[in-house]
């Protein structure tokens, strides 16, 4: 697996100069909806399409009904799924109420698949705006494992 990034030019604008730095920012080439993912799994697992999507769409039910509960939902080396929250800070804890919460969230945390998985990825520069893959890909050794995983709490915002 290759993670592929490309050269982003930021402004930073909490002082007068208006800094402008670049920064590696990851690329992703496209979104694989959930027909295709059926479709992909059918292939792999020899199971029947029909039975792939009942499947999936019976954890998505399941991981609904058990967030709601408020429990976290561990998926054996997948992963671990729990409800979260952003909320506004207050000056003193009789302020805290739910209308402070501005934000409700599920966190994935990834299992140890993943973590393995990112461990060992390369990470290559794509050429800006043309989706080809430059020459300075890089390994990182020994996995450099930071305890996330390298994956976003809440990846769409």
């Amino acid at each position: 697996m290759a993670i592929k990034y490309e050269v982003k030019k930021v402004v930073f604008g909490f002082d007068k100069t208006n800094t402008e730095k670049f920064v590696a920012q990851t690329k992703v080439l496209g979104l694989v909806k959930f027909d295709k993912l059926c479709e992909e799994v059918q292939k792999v697992s020899m199971a029947p399409r029909g039975v792939v999507k009942m499947v999936i769409d019976g954890l998505i039910d399941t991981l609904n009904m058990d967030l709601d509960k408020g429990y976290s939902v561990q998926l054996g080396d997948f992963g671990c799924f729990r409800p979260g929250l952003n909320a506004k800070s207050q000056a003193g804890a009789g302020d805290v109420d739910a209308n402070t919460v501005y934000r409700r969230k599920i966190i994935f945390y990834p299992g140890s698949y993943f973590k393995d998985m990112l461990g060992k990825a390369s990470v290559e520069r794509l050429e800006f705006g043309k989706g080809t893959v430059a020459k300075d890909t890089v390994v990182k050794p020994g996995g450099g494992d930071s305890g996330d995983g390298g994956i976003e709490d809440d990846p769409l915002g």
